[in-house]
Formats: C-alpha cells, structure tokens, sequence
C-alpha cells in the first residue's frame, strides 16, 4: 500500500464506534519486545540498525494480518509523512524523529502498526474504538505470537521480556485509552480525577502522549507499570477506572445541562458559529471549539451531526496532515487559513444547535408594593 492510499483510507477506529465512545475515543495496546543477542536501538551502531531492519522487515510483512499493508523504510520518508503517522497515533513522536535503520508497517485497516527500532526493537500496537482494550490486545497478541516463532525474543524467566527501559520489565505492556471530558473540565473537576487516577498507579497525559497538553478535553490514560503483573491484570485495572472517570464525565454533563444549560448552550453555538464562519484557526482554538461541538452533538443540542465526522476533522486541521494536503510545508500563518478553510467546507451542511426560548427572570408582582400600601 503506497502512503497517499493509506491516508486517503479512514481508519477503523475513526469511523467506527465502541463501548462509552462518546467519552472513550480509542483504546491502545502497545506490546514492547526485543531480539535476544542485539543491543537495545539507543545503545546500538546504526549499521546495526540498518541491518536488523533489513532481517526482520520482510518478516512482518509477510504476517497474515499485514498482507497488503502499509510499510516504509524512514530512510525514505519525509518529515511531514512521519509527523502525518504521529498524529494517526500510527507511531511515536520519538519514533517518527529517527531515520537510518527505522521503519514501520502498518495494517490496512490502521489498527495494527509495528515500529521496527524505536526505544525497543519492536513496538507492537493496536488500536480499537471506544473502550475496547481486550479487543486491541488480542490484536497485538495474536501478531506477537506470529513474531515470536519466527524471531529469538529477548526473554528472561524471572524478568519477563526484557525492554530498554526498566518500567517495561514483565509483559512490556503498555494500555492506554484517549477520553474525551469536557463535562469535567467545565464543571472544575478534572484536576480531582486527575490527582485520583494518578494515586493507583496510572498516568494522564495529554494528546500526543508524554510531555503533551491536553488540547481539545482530550486525555490519556495508562498504566505505567508491567514487572509482575499480568495482562489480563492490567487491563482489568485500568477498564475499572475509566468506567469510572465514564461516569463522573456522564454525570457532569447531565449536571451541566440541568444547572448551566443557558452557558452550554452558549459554548456549543458559538463553537458552530466560529468553526463556520472562521477564516483563521489556530489549532490550539480549532480542537477546544471542536470538543464543544462534539459536546454538543453528543447531548443533542446539534441534530444530526455525525460523530465521526467531527473526528476526522481532528486529524484533518493537524499540521502535517494540512502541509500533506497542500503539497508543501506551510507556515503557521498559512496553516491557520487552511485550517479554517477545511472546516469551513466540511461543516458546511451541518445544522446549527437547538434553539430554546429565554430564560428571562420572572416579571415583578402585580398590585402596588407594601411599601406603597403602608402610604395610604
């Protein structure tokens, strides 16, 4: 598959839809594993590299579920293609900043991708909509399996799969969900969740992963652990937790729409009217006007708006997906008319939000006041 076809090709995660997914986006399950006699990438030659890569390519490749899919050597990708898969969440942004003796292969459907000398010698994902770890993990399973009877993995009976970094030790699992919690923002409750998640032992980051903001109410959660706990374990935990943070970010909308619906009326139309109507969006502005409106076709008060729609265009306004789109690399002024431009045109049939008559306060009581009647 060349990479124009598998960008031009939604995803399946982006168009389908899971478990809780108008607060669960995706869940993530990313295996790290290694060759047994190799050094670890950063410690390696990039001869070494480059040889590796030449071995174990044609390998995966041949995989079942690769058959036809999407593979390139980073040596012949540009800087725009490889920032276009960091924000497919196809590879890592670490990943994507490497060259000679790097690659990736990536499935037809998008779910499964394979980075071939990251921080490991192989990083295996898998990718599924809404709350759907257990799905994403038999994905990866299944082709770490495959893998694994072709390839000697670095495995110790005590440790587990040996990783480059420590925190990796044991399974080298690392599950991960993207939330979508305007509710929480908006009410002041996203810092409690936040301190709350991060007291058992999980991690929240923003888009991109570590060291990211979290733009547009977008959230990440995951484990940060894996010596001496077992997958199943892991998952588990983690399902627990987002189940709750489901219901906390469920029961702040509803709060919302019961106490403050006159304010969230007013952030979903002017996120219409502004996505509209706009002719420069910063992308910082596009992905927090788009969360409300995504907030807004998930409450009904934007009949009729496609959820996936609003997604694709979360990808679409991302600046490589943008200078991809335009042929040439953009300034960030000329990214901003763009921006506006294509979501101008991809809105453009989409109905505005529901109207409501004023909530206008009560008007005074008839007759003269008591005062008035005292005076008499």
């Amino acid at each position: 598959m060349r990479f124009n076809t598998l960008i031009k090709n939604p995803a399946d995660w982006m168009r389908g839809s899971g478990p809780h997914s108008d607060v669960v986006m995706t869940s993530r399950v990313r295996l790290a594993r290694n060759l047994r006699g190799n050094p670890f990438p950063g410690f390696s030659q990039e001869k070494q590299r480059i040889d590796m890569l030449a071995s174990v390519r044609p390998i995966i490749e041949a995989l079942p579920e690769m058959k036809d899919g999407f593979s390139e050597d980073y040596k012949d990708t540009s800087k725009i293609k490889k920032q276009v898969l960091v924000e497919r969440h196809l590879v890592s942004r670490e990943h994507a900043a490497r060259s000679n003796g790097c690659g990736v292969v990536v499935d037809r459907k998008q779910s499964i991708s394979i980075m071939i000398n990251e921080e490991d010698h192989f990083r295996i994902q898998g990718i599924r909509p809404g709350l759907n770890l257990r799905s994403a993990y038999d994905l990866v399973d299944r082709i770490d399996s495959e893998m694994e009877a072709q390839l000697p993995y670095a495995f110790d009976e005590k440790l587990g799969y040996l990783t480059a970094c420590p925190t990796n030790l044991g399974t080298g699992m690392r599950a991960s969900v993207m939330l979508h919690l305007p509710g929480l923002v908006l009410t002041d409750q996203i810092n409690q969740v936040v301190k709350a998640v991060g007291k058992i032992g999980l991690a929240v980051r923003g888009l991109y992963g570590e060291g990211t903001e979290a733009l547009g109410n977008l959230f990440q959660i995951s484990n940060q652990h894996t010596l001496g706990e077992k997958e199943a374990e892991i998952i588990g935990q983690i399902e627990k937790v987002i189940e709750g943070v489901v219901r906390s970010e469920s029961t702040a909308r509803t709060k919302l729409l019961e106490d403050q619906t006159i304010m969230l009326r007013d952030q979903v139309g002017r996120a219409y009217a502004i996505l509209r109507n706009a002719f420069v969006l910063s992308s910082k502005e596009a992905l927090n006007w788009l969360s409300m409106l995504r907030l807004g076709a998930d409450l009904d008060l934007v009949p009729d708006c496609d959820r996936s729609l609003l997604d694709m265009l979360l990808l679409e306004i991302q600046p490589a997906h943008l200078q991809l789109a335009a042929g040439r690399e953009l300034s960030p002024e000329d990214r901003d008319v763009l921006r506006a431009e294509i979501t101008r045109t991809r809105l453009h049939s989409l109905q505005g939000p529901t109207t409501v008559p004023p909530q206008l306060p009560p008007p005074p009581p008839t007759g003269g006041s008591e005062h008035e009647h005292n005076d008499e």
